[in-house]
């Protein structure tokens, strides 16, 4: 059965379910909570730099195979070696669009992540923040200009309600699996915009961040609030360590303790936000 979210992402695996989620792990990826808002990160250090050496690897040897290329260039021509040189011409253009559309946007978003690009939920206003690199954000892969401005930012606040979660494999050997917070317009399931949540998992640990994070929306006691890195008393060590100094606005970083939907827009008329 396919994907209720259109359109359907490639490599679909599962649509999930929101409300009380009993398979439930914050592991190493929850920052911090308190009874307002928790924090997860999305990239790890050792994920960083883990990934940065394997797609350094694939970009210089893929510079290698167009000086390659580039040497033989005459030899296929002078001797007449058209359907050859055909061949190696279409999977060279084959193997150019897919370092486009994957290898390099994923070395730039592991290159250009800061901090574990958190993502913050806060329960009480159903409010969702980001503040990330555009690499990971889908939209990478169709505008080249992306690729000029590394460390251009989206920022971001989202209703809860608009977002849902699926589940996609990238179809690796060891099939690890992402969670992918479809964006939709309100009361459809037209997608519009996706939000990564928890990147490369092996099997059933990409559901976990999901099934924490929809305990913690439901008010659910089945997770403690001291699960995180920065326990729920050290919300000051945690925003100057995580939050300090990458951009944040500061009615967002205000916002993520508001109290209600009211409280909510007492702060965005504070700081003149539409």
């Amino acid at each position: 059965m396919p994907s209720q979210y259109r359109p359907q992402l490639l490599g679909w695996i599962d649509d999930l379910d929101k409300g009380t989620n009993y398979l439930s792990g914050a592991d190493d990826r929850l920052l911090y909570a308190n009874d307002n808002y928790c924090a997860f990160l999305r990239k790890t250090s050792s994920d960083q730099i883990f990934y940065l050496f394997i797609f350094t690897i694939v970009i210089i040897s893929y510079f290698l195979i167009i000086a390659i290329y580039i040497y033989f260039f005459d030899v296929l021509i002078i001797k007449e070696n058209i359907e050859i040189f055909l061949v190696i011409t279409s999977c060279l253009l084959i193997y150019t669009i897919g370092m486009y559309l994957t290898f390099i946007s994923e070395f730039y978003q592991n290159l250009f992540t800061r901090r574990g690009c958190p993502i913050i939920f806060n329960r009480k206003t159903n409010k969702v923040y980001i503040n990330e690199s555009y690499f990971f954000n889908f939209t990478s892969f169709k505008n080249p200009i992306h690729f000029l401005q590394p460390n251009k930012k989206r920022i971001k606040e989202y209703d809860w309600t608009d977002l849902h979660g699926v589940v996609v494999h990238n179809f690796s050997t060891y099939s690890l699996n992402t969670t992918i917070l479809m964006v939709c317009e309100p009361g459809t399931h037209k997608t519009i915009d996706h939000v990564l949540l928890d990147p490369l998992r092996n099997g059933i640990g990409s559901y976990q961040v999901w099934g924490w994070v929809n305990n913690f929306m439901c008010f659910n006691d089945l997770i403690s609030l001291n699960d995180g890195k920065y326990t729920w008393e050290q919300e000051t060590p945690f925003k100057k360590d995580i939050i300090q100094d990458q951009g944040w606005p500061e009615w967002m970083v205000e916002a993520f303790n508001a109290l209600s939907p009211e409280h909510l827009t007492e702060i965005k008329q504070k700081y003149h936000v539409q």
